[in-house]
């Protein structure tokens, strides 16, 4: 199984493409449904799949998590996906995916693996609210293959965030305030309800004004309406905006496509994009800088976060 993803390091071409490749997986037979959904997570936070170890059971867990399983000295939790997913199966899961993202590691168990498939965001749609309802937030993006299967992006800052402890907690007193921070505006564009929470409440806590879109597409739209209205009002757009903060996995349009749009348009001249990711690598930040990112800072680190945006906001004043 570890040459489904021995070229990943190749991968990293895809970047600036709109383009992503996803590992699809199964997690087992819904007792309540009868079918067997197919879902993927991006290759970028898989670092292997493995049959599943054993598993040490560990006290005062989330219902999902199995417990811990020591890969390389390195102990790691272990997230029954179909239990986490609310999906009724009766068999055990016997294939262990193990993501790496923001700078943690966890297993996640599944039924199977299937391929590795290549697509264009532009393919990957925002959810039905039904869909949305039903997963309980869980699917980001869902997109239909030829065959006519339906295959739905799994949000792992989502389960991360509910099987970490503290990992969406705002301290405010470690958050960077100005009393200059109320005349300034951040437009931030990210997928993820748990992210879009954590980045509102550390714009509030900074008492920045802010404006949001939920995929890269949709920001771009408000940005072209940003663009006309300081055009009519006799401004630029950096009048009406002072940084924009981007993700990189969106449905639609990623990050990168985003930023290269922003930084090859002259009216969004003297807006700084700052790039909030869960896929935090070396590789993804020199990525990031290519197509021309001014700043990169990893998600779930609210101090950081509000640290960076304060430098960008502050630097010009």
């Amino acid at each position: 199984m570890s040459d489904l993803l021995k070229n990943i390091d190749a991968r990293t071409k895809l970047a600036g493409t709109n383009k992503l490749e996803i590992l699809l997986f199964t997690l087992g037979l819904d007792q309540r449904s009868g079918r067997r959904e197919t879902f993927g997570i991006n290759v970028f936070k898989v670092r292997e799949v493995m049959r599943t170890p054993e598993i040490t059971q560990a006290p005062e867990m989330p219902s999902s998590v199995e417990g811990m399983v020591s890969l390389r000295g390195t102990l790691v939790p272990v997230i029954d996906l179909a239990k986490y997913a609310g999906i009724s199966t009766e068999s055990r899961p016997e294939i262990m995916i193990v993501s790496e993202y923001n700078g943690h590691t966890q297993g996640f168990l599944v039924e199977a693996v299937d391929t590795i498939l290549r697509l264009d965001w532009s393919v990957m749609r925002v959810p039905p609210d039904m869909l949305t309802m039903q997963m309980g937030g869980l699917v980001t993006a869902v997109t239909e293959l030829e065959n006519g299967k339906l295959v739905m992006m799994l949000d792992v800052e989502k389960v991360l965030a509910e099987t970490t402890a503290g990992a969406t907690e705002i301290d405010v007193n470690v958050i960077i305030q100005d009393k200059n921070f109320v005349t300034k505006t951040v437009y931030f564009a990210d997928d993820s309800v748990v992210a879009r929470r954590q980045i509102e409440m550390t714009l509030d806590a900074m008492q920045v004004r802010h404006m949001h879109a939920i995929n890269g597409k949709r920001a771009w739209d408000d940005l072209l309406r940003l663009a006309q209205s300081a055009e009519i009002q006799g401004k630029h757009v950096r009048d009406l905006v002072q940084l924009i903060l981007t993700d990189v996995e969106m449905p639609e349009m990623d990050g990168y496509m985003l930023t290269r749009m922003i930084k090859s348009d002259p009216r969004f001249a003297g807006i700084p994009v700052l790039m909030h990711s869960s896929l935090s690598g070396l590789s993804n930040q020199k990525l990031g800088h290519s197509v021309g990112v001014d700043g990169y800072v990893a998600k779930f680190e609210p101090h950081k976060l509000s640290e960076t945006i304060a430098n960008f906001l502050l630097k010009d004043m």
